[in-house]
C-alpha cells in the first residue's frame, strides 16, 4: 500500500509538470465520463429505479385492443371496465381513470379562473397505488357515485396535487375540508397528495370521482384508462389469459360493441417508460461510443508520453525495477487521470442533468424527469467508470512503455517511437474514426428524418393563427341549445375583433393531443361483418373553422346557419374519406350512419382537405365533421386567423370571452405555429443531443489523427531531413504525411460505414420516411469525415514540409 501511495504521489508530480498533456487528457476524459454519467442518471431514473409505489411490479395497465387494426393501446369502455372489475379474479383491485389529456375542470374560486387537467377516477384508484396523502384522506367508496340529476349544487369531493395546493392555495393545510368551485359546482377538498405524485400523466392537477350510473354497465363509447394490482404470485401471462376469457364472454354478451376487440395487459413500468426507451438507449449507446473515443485519445497521448520517457524507464529498469513495477507506476498515472477526470465529469454530468430536465419541460417527454439526479448510484457508477476507463486507456500504453531493450533505450540516438508503438497509435486512430463515423451516420439519419418531418404539409396553414381552449360549465349551460348559442355568439364576437380575418372552433385541435373516432356504415351498401366496420375520425366544427385554419375547401358547401339548429343531420368529410369510400364518384348527397350519440342518417354536404391530426408522421385518416347542432360539446378549441402577429390579438380574445362570462378560463392560449413545433419537440431534442455527441466524437477523432501525425512528424525529423538532403521537395514530404492520414481515415471510414450499416437499423423507430441505410446520408458522412480528417493533416504536413535539413541532422 505504501508503494502504491508513493506511485500516486510521483504520478501527481509528473502530471503537474506536464500541464499541456494533463489538461488535454483530463478534458477528454471529463467529456466522456460526464456524458456517460448524465445519461446513466437518466437510465437509472427511467429504467432501473422501481416506480414510487408499494410493490410496483404487481401494477398493470389494461387497454382494449382493436384486433383488425392491430391497435394494442386503445382506451376502454366504462361498461367493459365494470364487467372486468366484477369478473376478474387475478387482481386485488381494479380502477378506471379518465385521462387528464381529455378531462379538464375549470377552477373559479381562490383567484382567476383557470382550466386544470384532472383525472376522474374510481374509488379504488388511490388504494391500488398505495401512496398515502400528505394531508387528508383518499376517496371513500360511497363518494364514487353519480350526481343526482337536476341537482346543480350537490357537494362532491376532490383530491389536490401538491403542486396545485402550493401554487393556488399557498400550501395551507386548512384547505382540507373546505369547498372550492370546479366547473361551477362545489367540491370539498378531502386530501392533498405528496410532492411529485402522479400516475402516467404528470400534468394532472387534481382528482375527482367518476361516479358511474347504472346505464354505464352497457358498453358504449371508449375513453378510459384502467389500472389494476395483481394478486401475489400472479404473472402477466396469467392475467392476460383471464382477461382474454372475460373479453370472449363480453363479446358474446355485447356482440355489436365488442366484436373485434380484446384486452391487453401491460406492466405499469413498461407503460411509463416504453415510449422513450428507444431514444434513451440510443443516446446511451452514443455516449458510450464517445467514451471509447476519449479513451483511445488518452491512450494515444499516454503512448506518446511513454515513448518519450523510454530512457527514463530504462534507467529505472537498469537500477532494478521489474516490469511489473514499471507497469504499476504507469497505471498509477492513468488512475490519477481517471479519478480527476471523473470528478470533472460529475460536474459536467450535473450540468447535463439540468439540461435534461429543461428538455423535459420543453417537450422531450421524460416520464420521470423529476427523479433524474446525481444520486449515490450515479456517483458509484462514475467511480466504477473511472476505474474501468483508467485500465482501458492506461494498460496497453503501460505494457508498451515497459517493454524495454535496455541497450538501445539508453543510447542517445535511440528513437523513442518504435514501429510497434506507431502501429498501435495508428490502430487507435482508425478505431476512433470508425466509431465517430457510426455516430455521425446515426445523427445524419435523424437530421434527414427530422428535415423530412418538418417538411410534411399538415393540411392547414399555422402561420398567423392563434388557438385557445374555452370550456363552459354544464351546471349553467345545461342544455345543448345553450352551448350552441354561446359558442355561436363567441365566434361572432371574436371575428369582430380588429385584426381578425376569420374565427372558428373545433372539438379537438390538430397536433394537440386527444381525439375521437368511431365506426360507421354507408347507406345503400351491404353492412360489413361485426368487428370489421370502417372507422373514421370524428370532430365537431363551426363553419368558419376551415377558413380560419386554412384547410382547403374541395367541394360542396361548408356549415352555415342552416346547420346551427339542434340535431342537424349534415356532415362534411375529408378527401381521404372521399377517396377511400367513393373513388371516382361524387360523395355529395351520400348518406352514412355514424355510431355516435344517435344512429340516424347523416348527409354529406361538403368535402375539405386532409389534415395531420395525431402527429405529423401519422397519415391522415378518414374524418367527418359534425356541425355543433349535431353534437354539442361543453368546450371548444377556438382558432382565429390574424392579419399580423396572432399573439397581439390574445388580450382582446380574453376580454371578449370574459365579457360574455367572467368566470370562464381561457386556456392554452398560444400561436398554432407553437403547437406544430411542440408536436415535434421530442424528435428535435433527440436529434440535437445525438448530433452534439456525434460532433464531439468527430472533434476527438480529428484531434486524435492530428496528434498522431504531429507526433510522427516530430519523431521522424531526422528521416525527413535525410530525405530533403537527398533531393525530396517540400510537396513530396507534405504528401507523405497527408497520404498516411488518408490511409488511416479510409480504413476507419470503411470499418465505420460497415458498423453503421449494421447498427443504424436499430434506430428505425426514431426515423420518419428515412431508411436506416440511406445512401445519401452515408455518402455525405464518409465524404465529410475524409475531408475533415485530411484537413487536420495539413498542419503537420506543412510542418514536415518546412523542416530545415541542416537543423534536423545537427539535432541528431
Amino acid at each position: 500500500m505504501a508503494d502504491f501511495l508513493t506511485d500516486l504521489r510521483f504520478a501527481a508530480r509528473g502530471l503537474a509538470r506536464n500541464r499541456g498533456f494533463t489538461a488535454a487528457a483530463l478534458l477528454t476524459l471529463a467529456i466522456g465520463i460526464g456524458a456517460n454519467a448524465a445519461i446513466f442518471s437518466v437510465l437509472d431514473a427511467l429504467l432501473l429505479k422501481p416506480l414510487p409505489y408499494p410493490d410496483p411490479e404487481r401494477l398493470v395497465v389494461i387497454w382494449e385492443k382493436n384486433i383488425p387494426r392491430q391497435r394494442m393501446d386503445n382506451v376502454v369502455s366504462p361498461g367493459n371496465y365494470i364487467h372486468w372489475r366484477e369478473q376478474a379474479r387475478v387482481f386485488e383491485r381494479m380502477a378506471g381513470i379518465g385521462q387528464a389529456s381529455f378531462f379538464r375542470m375549470s377552477l373559479t374560486s381562490n383567484g382567476e379562473p383557470e382550466e386544470l387537467p384532472a383525472q376522474a377516477v374510481t374509488a379504488d384508484f388511490f388504494p391500488i397505488l398505495g401512496v398515502q396523502p400528505a394531508h387528508g384522506r383518499w376517496f371513500r367508496p360511497d363518494e364514487d357515485r353519480p350526481a343526482p340529476r337536476g341537482e346543480a349544487n350537490v357537494e362532491r369531493v376532490t383530491v389536490l396535487s401538491h403542486a396545485l395546493w402550493t401554487r393556488r392555495f399557498g400550501a395551507d393545510p386548512a384547505i382540507v375540508g373546505k369547498s372550492i368551485t370546479l366547473n361551477g359546482n362545489p367540491f370539498t377538498v378531502v386530501g392533498i397528495m405528496p410532492p411529485q405524485f402522479f400516475f402516467i400523466e404528470r400534468e394532472a392537477a387534481l382528482w375527482v370521482t367518476v361516479g358511474f350510473s347504472a346505464e354505464a354497465r352497457t358498453p358504449r363509447g371508449r375513453w378510459m384508462l384502467v389500472t389494476a394490482r395483481m394478486k401475489h404470485g400472479v404473472s402477466i401471462a396469467q392475467a392476460q389469459a383471464e382477461m382474454d376469457t372475460i373479453m370472449a364472454r363480453l363479446t358474446t354478451q355485447f356482440p355489436d360493441f365488442n366484436t373485434g376487440w380484446g384486452a391487453n395487459v401491460v406492466p405499469l413500468h413498461q407503460q411509463v417508460v416504453g415510449r422513450v426507451r428507444p431514444a434513451v438507449l440510443t443516446l446511451a449507446a452514443a455516449v458510450g461510443a464517445v467514451l471509447l473515443i476519449a479513451c483511445a485519445n488518452v491512450a494515444n497521448l499516454l503512448l506518446a508520453r511513454g515513448a518519450s520517457r523510454r530512457r527514463e524507464l530504462a534507467v529505472r529498469a537498469a537500477l532494478g525495477a521489474g516490469r511489473g513495477r514499471l507497469v504499476r507506476q504507469l497505471l498509477a498515472e492513468s488512475l490519477g487521470l481517471g479519478v480527476v477526470g471523473a470528478v470533472a465529469g460529475l460536474l459536467l454530468a450535473w450540468w447535463g442533468i439540468v439540461m435534461f430536465r429543461a428538455a423535459a419541460e420543453a417537450g422531450f417527454s421524460l416520464p420521470r424527469a423529476h427523479e433524474i439526479a446525481l444520486g449515490w448510484r450515479v456517483v458509484l457508477f462514475t467511480a466504477g467508470l473511472a476505474l474501468v476507463t483508467s485500465l482501458l486507456f492506461g494498460l496497453v500504453p503501460a505494457l508498451a512503455a515497459s517493454r524495454l531493450d535496455l541497450q538501445n533505450s539508453l543510447k542517445d540516438g535511440a528513437r523513442a517511437d518504435d514501429v510497434r508503438g506507431g502501429r498501435l497509435r495508428s490502430l487507435l486512430v482508425v478505431a476512433e474514426i470508425a466509431v465517430a463515423l457510426v455516430l455521425l451516420a446515426g445523427a445524419g439519419l435523424l437530421i434527414r428524418s427530422f428535415a423530412r418531418l418538418v417538411d410534411v404539409d399538415p393540411g392547414f396553414r399555422a402561420e398567423h393563427v392563434l388557438s385557445a381552449k374555452i370550456s363552459i360549465p354544464t351546471v349553467r349551460y345545461d342544455e345543448p341549445g345553450k352551448m350552441i348559442r354561446f359558442f355561436d355568439e363567441l365566434v361572432t364576437r371574436v371575428e369582430a375583433i380588429p385584426g381578425v380575418r376569420a374565427a372558428g372552433g373545433v372539438s379537438f385541435l390538430p397536433l394537440a393531443g386527444p381525439a375521437a373516432a368511431t365506426k360507421f356504415e354507408i347507406v345503400g351498401q351491404a353492412k360489413p361483418p361485426l368487428g370489421q366496420e370502417p372507422v373514421c375520425e370524428v370532430r365537431v366544427a363551426t363553419g368558419n373553422y376551415f377558413a380560419a385554419m386554412g384547410i382547403p375547401h374541395i367541394a360542396g358547401r361548408l356549415f352555415d346557419e342552416r346547420d346551427s339548429r339542434e340535431k342537424t343531420r349534415t356532415i362534411i368529410i375529408n378527401q381521404a374519406m372521399a377517396k377511400q369510400y367513393w373513388p371516382n364518384e361524387n360523395p355529395l348527397g351520400r348518406r352514412i350512419i355514424v355510431s355516435w350519440n344517435d344512429e340516424g342518417h347523416d348527409e354529406i354536404v361538403g368535402v375539405v382537405g386532409d389534415i395531420r391530426h395525431a402527429t405529423l408522421e401519422t397519415a391522415s385518416r378518414p374524418m367527418i365533421y359534425f356541425p355543433p347542432g349535431r353534437f354539442a360539446y361543453p368546450w371548444i378549441a377556438l382558432v382565429l386567423r390574424a392579419e399580423g402577429d396572432p399573439a397581439a390579438v390574445g388580450p382582446s380574445l380574453v376580454k371578449t370571452v370574459h365579457a360574455m362570462d367572467p368566470a370562464l378560463p381561457v386556456a392554452n392560449l398560444r400561436p398554432m405555429s407553437n403547437v406544430v413545433a411542440q408536436s415535434v419537440a421530442e424528435r428535435r431534442m433527440v436529434m440535437a443531443i445525438l448530433a452534439g455527441f456525434a460532433l464531439v466524437a468527430a472533434i476527438l477523432a480529428v484531434i486524435g489523427i492530428y496528434g498522431v501525425l504531429a507526433y510522427s512528424v516530430a519523431q521522424r525529423t531526422r528521416e525527413i531531413g535525410v530525405r530533403m538532403a537527398l533531393g525530396a521537395r517540400p510537396g513530396d514530404i507534405a504528401r507523405l504525411v497527408v497520404s498516411r492520414a488518408f490511409a488511416l481515415t479510409a480504413i476507419g471510414a470503411v470499418i465505420g460505414a460497415t458498423g453503421a450499416y449494421l447498427l443504424t437499423r436499430f434506430m428505425t423507430s426514431l426515423l420518419y420516411d428515412t431508411t436506416p441505410t440511406e445512401p445519401a446520408v452515408f455518402a455525405a458522412v464518409i465524404i465529410g469525415v475524409l475531408a475533415v480528417t485530411l484537413a487536420a493533416s495539413l498542419i503537420p504536413g506543412r510542418a514536415a514540409a518546412h523542416v530545415d535539413p541542416l537543423v534536423a541532422l545537427r539535432a541528431e
